[in-house]
């Protein structure tokens, strides 16, 4: 409470009235320069923003000095400040660290683009042997999948999700959210017919946000704080948990390959189509796709590196985070500047993932709305959450046994799943520190070990 308090009040009410100015203008501007793709229309608004972040950081560092003083924490005799980017990712993380961060991404660093080369090699090299066997995953990209066939699977996976729809409800928005309400967690996604991967993993994802917020706390206490959720972390370790360790696992795939076949083979063709060899193609490609669980399987686990962040393999996605994450650590502590952002981008997305935005803004640096919204210190907490997601289902495998686990997530049957995530996370609302918290649940604080095994074992072992 005593945390809550100092960082509302770290904020002068002419500045709070300012900075909402400048993001009801920036988000503007990135609307429309991400439309054109034009940096330039957007570069004003962002060296305001960016402006205003440094502002931000340096009231909210005096701010949590202030909170430290209070409860007799001094700092230590000849010790560096902290980063004022530090009190920025406190906002969404409270007590992380930016050298905790800055130790977990070098290591990663260190580790992933390799991992990335053999397992896309890998798979590459399995295509090349058997060419025939695997055209249908280029055949499926052109074939048009209804939005109301989707929309219909995406209500079935929310039910199987134990999503409480007297709390909440599923809406289409350009870019999918969930409103953070426990008696109203509504929850967004968005439709493309020719990637129905996309808009099913962004439904599971927001499935997971809507879940904790609906099921956090304890019950009798809603509306104190203890039934807030712990941090931006601890919900994106909920939404990846369903996302990836759930929904991308080989197991998933086996209890969703009829479904697809169901709702999408048999789905009719776009009002307007003409009948005739097209529709029959695809039909085909869909019936071969989504016939066997093992092509089911390959397409969610098919690792391939991408410009844009929201459709990316979880194999990837790290790296996304990691160069965001460094762009605007610098932009907040003065070394880079807004007019450098495009260039710093694209040298980052050539270092770390081997792709080229080129003049391509809207795929590159123009592709996020977070720094229109002020949104700085929010990036880490999406990989951070994805460790703890393996971290966590490392734990409920042991737990639970391996066989256990993949025989609930085949048959559709996730109540003992559900179960130890309640008991883990759900029921201790934000009691503990985020820290403590993982303590309680795994045994252990935050170790990325996890999701190094993780990906290993899913996609170079070909285990789960």
């Amino acid at each position: 409470m005593k945390r809550m308090y100092y960082a509302e009040s770290a904020l002068s009410e002419s500045f709070i009235a300012r900075r909402a100015r400048v993001v009801a203008a920036a988000t503007v501007d990135w609307c429309r320069a991400r439309q054109q793709n034009n940096f330039q229309l957007f570069l004003p608004k962002l060296r305001e923003m960016v402006a205003l972040m440094r502002e931000e950081a340096a009231c909210r560092t005096a701010a949590e000095q202030r909170y430290r003083a209070a409860l007799g924490e001094l700092p230590a005799p000849g010790a560096s400040p902290a980063p004022i980017y530090e009190s920025l990712l406190h906002m969404f993380e409270p007590g992380m660290s930016v050298a905790d961060v800055d130790s977990i991404f070098d290591a990663m660093k260190a580790w992933l683009p390799q991992l990335l080369t053999a397992i896309v090699e890998q798979q590459t090299a399995a295509e090349r042997r058997e060419p025939a066997a695997y055209a249908y995953v280029q055949r499926l990209r052109d074939v048009c999948i209804p939005v109301a066939a989707q929309a219909a699977l995406n209500r079935h996976c929310m039910e199987l999700l134990e999503y409480d729809f007297e709390a909440g409800r599923l809406d289409v928005s350009p870019h999918p959210f969930t409103s953070l309400q426990k008696t109203d967690a509504r929850v967004t996604t968005h439709y493309d017919e020719h990637n129905y991967m996309k808009t099913l993993f962004a439904t599971i994802h927001e499935t997971g946000h809507g879940r904790y917020e609906q099921c956090c706390g304890p019950r009798a206490l809603l509306g104190q704080p203890v039934c807030h959720a712990r941090s931006l972390m601890m919900h994106e370790t909920q939404s990846r948990f369903l996302e990836v360790m759930v929904g991308r696992s080989g197991a998933f795939a086996a209890y969703i390959q009829p479904h697809l076949l169901r709702h999408y083979a048999a789905a009719p063709p776009e009002p307007g189509r003409a009948p005739g060899v097209e529709g029959a193609a695809e039909q085909d490609t869909l019936r071969e796709a989504f016939g066997r669980e093992e092509k089911v399987r390959y397409l969610h686990q098919r690792v391939e590196p991408g410009l844009i962040r929201l459709e990316a393999d979880e194999v990837c996605y790290p790296l996304h985070i990691i160069l965001r994450y460094e762009i605007e650590r610098a932009l907040v502590e003065g070394t880079m500047e807004a007019e450098d952002v495009p260039r710093v981008w694209n040298e980052k997305m050539k270092q770390y993932l081997g792709l080229d935005p080129g003049d391509r803004d809207d795929l590159g640096c123009l592709q996020d709305m977070h720094w229109s919204q002020g949104f700085f210190g929010y990036f880490p907490t999406y990989t951070l959450g994805s460790m703890f997601a393996a971290q966590l289902m490392a734990t409920i495998r042991r737990e639970l046994g391996e066989a256990e686990v993949a025989r609930c997530i085949a048959a559709g049957e996730l109540a003992p799943i559900f179960a130890q995530q309640k008991a883990k996370i759900w029921d201790q609302g934000c009691l503990y520190e985020t820290e403590d918290l993982m303590r309680r649940a795994t045994g252990e604080k935050l170790n990325p070990k996890y999701f190094r095994e993780h990906l290993e074992r899913r996609y170079l072992r070909r285990e789960d």
